[in-house]
């Protein structure tokens, strides 16, 4: 299977972070199962998937959640969806932990030799080569990285199909996560929120054109 590459980079210069959605439109069931599974079969440092999404659609929770997400105020009222991406804690990335022993097993299929050996490797990653064990907000930090390989892959997909999103970070951390445990029942032993994301279809134009640096300025090659 193949895409035009031009029709690629339509999408990308379609996408926008949407400030304000028309909501009367709706995303169907279909559309909106597609954005998903674009996550869903996205890439990870070592296949495990360390995110979960809640979708937003109860309108009393969106406004529950305002207060504490002002890069949102205009999104979260409008939009057709709303995503939170989650993150799973430090103790349950490390290579040793059950989540992740667990998943190699019974998730990634591998034979017990295999699963050994690629805890090995997972170690001296977490280890020694990125120093994860430093802090918890490296290891934090590491999942959210991934986390955000499944972001971005929504956006594009969502723009392939002519359908606008905005991320959002614009938010109070531990007072939505707070919101979150009362009223959603996360376990904040176990999650963290590294983002929100919007979706629908735009009310008008963006207020201003696209405007990147050009490609000269950010790659350097070396032959």
């Amino acid at each position: 299977m193949t895409i035009s590459k031009q029709a690629i980079l339509d999408a990308f210069w379609f996408r926008h972070a949407c400030k304000a959605f028309d909501a009367s439109r709706v995303i169907s069931t279909e559309d909106f199962d597609f954005i998903l599974e674009t996550a869903r079969l996205s890439p990870c440092s070592f296949g495990v998937e360390p995110w979960r999404f809640l979708v937003v659609q109860n309108p009393q929770l969106r406004q529950s959640m305002l207060p504490y997400v002002w890069g949102g105020q205009k999104q979260l009222p409008t939009a057709s969806h709303v995503l939170i991406g989650l993150i799973r804690k430090s103790c349950f990335m490390r290579y040793d932990s059950d989540y992740v022993q667990d998943f190699m097993r019974s998730i990634q299929k591998f034979p017990e030799d295999a699963a050994q050996a690629r805890t090995a490797i997972l170690k001296k990653f977490q280890e020694q080569d990125f120093s994860l064990f430093e802090s918890e907000r490296a290891m934090t930090d590491w999942a959210g990285k991934q986390s955000y390989i499944a972001l971005a892959n929504m956006m594009t997909s969502a723009a392939m199909i002519g359908i606008d999103s905005c991320p959002i970070e614009g938010f109070e951390q531990d007072a939505l996560q707070q919101l979150l445990a009362e009223h959603m029942n996360v376990d904040l032993n176990a999650w963290s929120v590294v983002y929100l994301l919007a979706f629908g279809y735009r009310s008008g134009p963006p207020a201003r054109p696209k405007t990147r640096q050009e490609i000269t300025d950010v790659v350097q090659w070396f032959e």
